[in-house]
């Protein structure tokens, strides 16, 4: 861990406690996590300065250890009795134990504010030229320097390269903020995943070329913005390099080659269809892209689904990697790949056994831990691994498992939202979860554990994601902000929104105002449009 979290940061004023009034709805009451929050730490109540501090780390593990100490109370009567001393105990009694060992899933206010400012250094280490090599949070450039304006017009086509199928998209930009968009998907056969990049690439520009003919724009000239989520190395708008494949692809001859001229080079030989394509992205900056083409204001792109990132709009004299060639223009989009916030320890003051538990049998030890307390992935496996502890203490469901609740990944993290979604004192839901998990004699008592188990994880994720927003709202330090999201998280559960509003709103600077915004299709209209802005600049400059 470095040195420096104990020193460097305590300069920077980022948080207010306060309610800045923001046009955001929060809905619902408070739940059981609600009364434990208030119960262990009070509400911040001053904007940290540098003239002021009180040392937040030493704050931030007091809490800890306040948390920790909960815990261990309810460890020791685990110790101390047998599981079937604890099955017998009243409902009330299992209750209190619950809620006693998930204190380390709840952060407090303390909590939040020193991981407000771990994120901003780590930050500021990946902006930075001398730091970046060693930055866990790369803050990869990805030289999108210019927005949608709401003036795009045209055709434009997207390809969307993430898995083992791809989307090709054709999008007809048109006024008023409408548009047209019709797709199709291609299956990705084993052979060519595992067989030559030249094979890939041709199988793609095959693809596109059939597309366009169904589609009557064969003859066409027409701008591609390409999606490609795999890690990659960006050198330009129109220019990226392959950092490793992932999600069982094996082509040869890929790895560190560009992919943008990889596909014009397979458009090329076909010689059959004419494709400029004019950026490569990935599917952050697309949401934030597709957000902003209806909202001016969107300046941050979320996501919050299988796996979780952010991108932003940064100056450009804090993006120090980056080469600015036209003046004129102030700011350019940073893709954070914050997932990897803590491999270097940053986290540890806020993991529990839970979090090391998957990460130890995770795919990659050691390896996106702000990602791993966070998605989709992982959120209904860390919920599971909980019940799991206290299914085999006793305190639920009178000790009785099940062979499914003790096999890893066979708790959904749609069964966290659909459990939440039940309404207070209603368990429809959570007993038809507990019914596919062969768990057929839960009391009213378990149910309302499990949910409480449930509210924990979701709302530590939610707590967590409003940390890192927060923070690039004010160190962007503009009036109103937008932020544009996407992911199954984000768009499913039930009360993820609302967590993340009532938070950011706790932590963003007096006097600024933000949003957040559903994005529709980031990766697919996102790409479409990163084109269409490329043209319309390209239009622009021909013209001076």
């Amino acid at each position: 861990m470095d040195r420096e979290l104990n020193g460097a940061m305590r300069s920077v004023s980022i948080n207010s406690a306060q309610q800045n009034g923001h046009n955001n709805g929060v809905g619902g009451g408070t739940d059981e996590t609600d009364r434990v929050g208030v119960a262990r730490g009070g509400v911040i109540e001053a904007v940290l300065s540098a003239s002021k501090t009180t040392n937040a780390a030493a704050t931030a593990a007091a809490a800890a250890t306040a948390a920790a100490a909960d815990t261990t109370n309810a460890a020791t009567k685990l110790t101390t009795h047998s599981p079937q001393q604890i099955a017998l105990l009243s409902a009330v009694e299992k209750k209190k134990m619950v809620h006693e060992l998930c204190q380390q899933l709840l952060l407090t206010d303390e909590q939040v504010q020193e991981l407000c400012y771990r994120i901003l250094h780590e930050l500021r280490r990946g902006l930075a030229k001398d730091t970046n090599p060693k930055a866990n949070v790369k803050c990869f450039v990805t030289y999108v320097q210019d927005l949608p304006n709401g003036n795009e017009r045209g055709k434009f086509l997207a390809l969307d390269l993430g898995g083992t199928n791809f989307r090709v998209l054709l999008i007809h930009l048109q006024e008023n903020n409408d548009f047209q968009m019709e797709s199709r998907i291609y299956a990705i056969p084993q052979h060519i995943m595992i067989g030559s990049g030249q094979q890939l690439f041709d199988h793609i520009a095959e693809c596109l070329s059939n597309f366009m003919s169904e589609h009557n724009v064969y003859k066409e000239r027409l701008p591609l913005g390409f999606t490609f989520s795999f890690p990659l190395r960006q050198l330009g708008l129109t220019k990226g390099l392959l950092e490793t494949w992932t999600k069982g692809f094996n082509c040869a001859g890929v790895v560190n080659e560009d992919v943008v001229q990889l596909l014009k080079d397979a458009i090329a030989r076909r010689g059959d269809v004419q494709i400029d394509v004019c950026a490569i992205l990935n599917d952050t900056t697309g949401t934030l892209m597709s957000c902003a083409w209806k909202n001016h204001n969107c300046k941050i792109g979320l996501i919050v689904g299988t796996g979780a990132n952010a991108c932003y709009m940064e100056r450009v004299e804090e993006a120090e990697l980056f080469v600015n060639e036209d003046p004129r223009k102030k700011h350019v989009l940073i893709n954070t790949e914050w997932g990897a916030f803590g491999d270097n320890g940053a986290l540890d003051f806020v993991r529990t056994e839970f979090d090391r538990d998957i990460d130890v049998h995770s795919i990659n030890p050691g390896k996106q831990t702000f990602e791993k307390m966070i998605s989709g992935m992982y959120m209904g496996e860390l919920v599971r691994l909980v019940l799991v502890k206290m299914t085999q203490a006793g305190i639920l469901f009178n000790g009785q498992d099940s062979e499914v609740l003790n096999t890893r990944g066979l708790f959904f993290t749609k069964y966290v939202s659909e459990i939440e979604a039940d309404e207070p004192g209603n368990f429809t839901n959570c007993r038809l979860v507990l019914e596919e998990l062969g768990l057929t004699n839960a009391t009213d008592g378990d149910c309302a554990n499990v949910r409480y188990i449930c509210e924990c994880v979701s709302k530590r994720a939610a707590h967590l994601v409003s940390a890192g927003i927060a923070t690039l709202i004010n160190k962007m330090d503009e009036p109103t902000v937008t932020v544009g999201i996407d992911g199954s998280v984000y768009r499913f559960h039930p009360k993820f929104h609302n967590l993340m509003v009532e938070k950011i709103s706790q932590l963003v600077k007096p006097g600024i105002t933000f949003d957040l915004m559903l994005s529709e299709d980031g990766s697919g209209r996102g790409a479409a449009l990163v084109a269409a802005v490329a043209c319309r600049e390209d239009i622009l400059n021909s013209k001076k």
